[in-house]
């Protein structure tokens, strides 16, 4: 009986999947080449019929975390902006982004570490302009006296995103050690720490009276949108 060969897609998401999660438990250079092939099911040569090497699969698996940003964020920043709550909107997406898969953390976290330079500049020509829609609504809430007057947009917005993935990437050994509701307590926590360190207190708030920045003010307190980060 002929076998029934699985269709190209299936194999190429196949491939993807199982990449992900041996370089998270592996590391690139811990994984062979046959490892994935071996979690597919399919021959190395079919594996490398659709990705030419290791390298190629790699620039797979982190382009379908990019791919997910940059699709989705335009659509959160838009349907928040009705009802000004964008905090809650990206926030809550990149929690459930990596939590749902934690794998994708752990592989930012080792990309972090072990390619540095190249995380780099990948990270800079694909995050930097959904960074800067970030940044700019960071920047109009601080106008309007409802964000910390010191607040430093661009790096409060990359220190929130490293947070959640560290945290993710960590809530294996982590969480356990609360016990009772650990993965309610560890999330909450989280979510209150990024929103405290935004956020101005409600009484606060009302004594403040909004600012009104020009636009290049405000770009030249928020530094070089073109700067490397």
């Amino acid at each position: 009986m002929t076998a029934t060969r699985a269709p190209e897609n299936d194999v190429r998401t196949a491939t993807v999947a199982a990449a992900t999660r041996l370089f998270a438990a592996h590391g690139f250079e811990g994984t062979a080449l046959q490892s994935i092939a071996d979690a597919v099911g399919v021959s190395k040569p079919a594996v490398l019929h659709h990705y030419p090497s290791k390298e190629h699969i790699r620039q797979a698996v982190l382009g379908r975390i990019l791919e997910h940003w940059n699709r989705v964020l335009p659509r959160l920043l838009v349907a928040a902006t009705a009802t000004d709550d964008r905090f809650e909107a990206v926030f809550g997406e990149l929690v459930r982004f990596f939590a749902a898969d934690p794998d994708l953390a752990r592989i930012m976290v080792r990309e972090a570490l072990d390619r540095p330079a190249e995380l780099h500049t990948m990270l800079s020509r694909t995050v930097r302009p959904w960074l800067g829609a970030v940044a700019d609504y960071v920047n109009a809430g601080r106008d309007r006296g409802r964000h910390h007057d010191d607040v430093d947009a661009e790096a409060y917005v990359l220190h929130v995103m490293l947070l959640v993935v560290n945290a993710t990437a960590c809530s294996a050994a982590t969480s356990p050690v609360l016990a009772e509701d650990a993965a309610g307590r560890y999330w909450r926590e989280l979510a209150r720490i990024a929103r405290s360190s935004l956020f101005v207190a409600p009484a606060a708030a009302s004594r403040a009276k909004p600012r009104r920045t020009s636009a290049r003010a405000a770009r030249s307190r928020r530094g070089p949108r073109g700067s490397a980060g």
